[in-house]
């Protein structure tokens, strides 16, 4: 069995160099690793699983979803002398790989809901349990807000019979930025406070507690994501940006793209943000109608700031108005449309 082993360890990693330069071919060579049928001479199963994963994680750097829904409808069935426990490890981390794959957010939700039923049928309650928490986040990206609650309020009841700290601050996350989505602040913060609490009292995991501080702790998220190499740092830094210019404190935020721990993280949406932060600062309708233009997708993908935005739009654009018309009895609407370089319809709902 060492033997076997040590051949099957050198045979993935001269797959794993063929997959820099030759992708199809690994993945085929993958393939006939999985598909080999059990024998005296076949690969040994933890050549099998490690196979598995790394091609999950080939077809995800190559943005194959359809394969790679397949391959995970498919892991049960290749794992079947695999340790529940294990079982559990790669079926998640197969649905991890996916959520690097593009515009795969429908199929995600299916594959994880058909694996779902699968754990339900094969009674592993942990594991259904965190496939629905996956779930419940998945409905949240793809705004489904009320379907997310849903799951999340079903999860809450088992998680706290069963006292599973780890999992109900998650869920509890969960619940939180769904409430906020749909704009019930009470609830969203209701949830929050119970999700720290629940972390208070176990080991938090750094990714775990940088999803939390996110909510309110902006740079220590930011510092935290990027020890952890996490994407989602540029999240961080986009909040942080936001509340400078929020707090009219919009010159700060050149200072804070600056720094090297954010140079690391330049990108479309920070630009944005920038941008934004120069309107405000000029007091500038023209300048901020612009940024909106130029930048659109960046600031409509991500429902926070474009909320924000909107509002900070709507407050500058009525002090603008209000400076212009304040030293006049009687104004033509017109001439102050002609004064803020915008439409005379927008000026006259004013």
């Amino acid at each position: 069995m060492v033997a076997t082993t040590t051949s099957g360890a050198a045979s993935l990693t001269a797959i794993e160099e063929l997959a820099k330069t030759s992708p199809n071919e690994a993945i085929s060579k993958y393939e006939a690793i999985l598909g080999a049928p059990t024998s005296s001479g076949s690969p040994d199963l933890l050549t099998r699983e490690t196979a598995l994963v790394k091609l999950g994680e080939l077809f995800s750097d190559t943005k194959q979803a359809e394969p790679l829904n397949a391959l995970i409808r498919g892991a049960p069935a290749a794992l079947a002398n695999t340790s529940k426990a294990k079982t559990a490890k790669i079926i998640r981390a197969l649905l991890d790989t996916f959520a690097e794959v593009p515009d795969s957010l429908p199929l995600q939700v299916q594959v994880c809901k058909e694996s779902i039923q699968w754990a339900t049928d094969e009674k592993r309650i942990f594991l259904r349990q965190a496939l629905e928490t996956r779930l419940a986040g998945l409905y949240h990206e793809n705004k489904m807000h009320a379907e997310a609650l849903a799951l999340t309020a079903q999860l809450l009841k088992e998680l706290k019979r069963l006292d599973d700290k780890n999992v109900l601050m998650e869920v509890q996350l969960l619940e939180s930025k769904a409430h906020h989505a749909l704009n019930a602040l009470p609830k969203s913060r209701a949830a929050l406070t119970s999700a720290r609490t629940s972390a208070n009292s176990i080991y938090c995991p750094p990714y775990m507690q940088a999803a939390l501080d996110i909510c309110s702790y902006f740079y220590e998220t930011l510092e935290s994501y990027a020890t952890q190499e996490d994407k989602r740092a540029i999240q961080a830094l986009k909040y942080m940006l936001l509340c400078k210019i929020m707090l009219n404190l919009s010159s700060d935020v050149n200072a804070i793209v600056n720094s090297k721990l954010a140079l690391r993280y330049a990108a479309p949406e920070v630009e944005a943000v920038r941008a934004i932060a120069s309107a405000h600062q000029n007091r500038s309708l023209l300048e901020f109608e612009q940024c909106w233009t130029k930048y659109k997708e960046e600031i409509s993908n991500n429902p926070i700031i474009h909320h924000h935005l909107t509002a900070l739009y709507d407050t500058l654009f009525e002090q603008n108005l209000l400076r212009i018309i304040e030293p006049f009895s009687r104004v033509e609407i017109a001439h102050v449309a002609k004064l803020v370089n915008l439409p005379t319809a927008p000026v006259e709902t004013k």
